[in-house]
């Protein structure tokens, strides 16, 4: 915030990035002071200024764009038999979604092959060696490969992750953050994409084996409706369209 009113006294352009629903303080006290403002949600737009507000999604690390199929499905020990399904509970893990998809393990593997990035200290040694699933607290560099083999992704709904599920079209299976444990952010953007047609959506207290399991099938079986969305989202590429905006902004 202190850098945009250095600027705007200076009188030197500035452009803002909103990537929650809602603005945050910042973005709401320098607002008079951008000469334009991105956005990640067609639904912030409408909060904003209208000639400022502009929806651009939000930039993702370029290095998961290119990620091999092969490269994945070796690290994990899979094969082309089954599609995968990967399943992420966010930098943290989440107990929660790791303990539902463990519930129903028996079922999906049956379908699936199964990657699970439980979080660090989550993984559940009696799993260890069950076949067609693999766990890690977390990855790094091959995480641009494990996107590129997986068909499927369950995941949480952060801003950042679900805008890396559009730019890299992988149908996804949504389980927001309660809002009993935060301030509910995670269902406004599940929602958001619910509507848009880039994902599916089950919340925490809805779940159950039954649900769960469904959900998962029914995203794999709508698979082609999601990407074929998502392929024509606004939001799905927002680096040219943001430099589109410095460049025109800084004439």
């Amino acid at each position: 915030m202190p850098v945009v009113l250095a600027a705007a006294a200076h009188h030197i352009p500035v452009i803002s990035h909103e990537s929650d629903m809602t603005p945050g303080l910042a973005n709401r006290i320098t607002a008079k002071s951008a000469s334009k403002i991105c956005c990640n949600f067609p639904e912030t737009v409408k909060l904003l200024p209208a000639d400022k507000a502009v929806l651009t999604g939000t930039p993702i690390r370029q290095e998961l764009l290119s990620g091999n199929k092969l490269a994945g499905l070796n690290f994990c020990g899979f094969t082309t038999a089954k599609p995968v399904l990967l399943v992420t509970g966010g930098s943290t893990g989440a107990v929660h979604v790791n303990n539902a998809i463990r519930a129903i393990l028996p079922e999906l593997l049956k379908t699936y092959q199964v990657c699970h990035l439980c979080g660090a200290g989550k993984t559940d040694e009696s799993l260890k060696n069950l076949n067609g699933y693999v766990q890690f607290e977390y990855v790094n560099k091959e995480m641009r490969d494990l996107f590129a083999m997986s068909d499927i992704v369950v995941s949480r709904a952060g801003a950042n992750a679900i805008c890396e599920l559009l730019a890299l079209r992988k149908p996804n299976l949504l389980i927001p953050l309660s809002a009993n444990a935060s301030r509910g952010d995670q269902i406004l953007n599940a929602n958001s994409f619910k509507q848009q047609g880039y994902s599916s959506v089950i919340e925490e207290e809805n779940i159950t084996n039954e649900t769960l399991l469904k959900a998962i099938n029914d995203l794999y079986a709508r698979r082609d409706q999601y990407i074929g969305a998502m392929s024509v989202s606004r939001q799905n590429d927002a680096i040219p369209v943001i430099m589109e905006l410095i460049n025109s902004t800084a004439r």
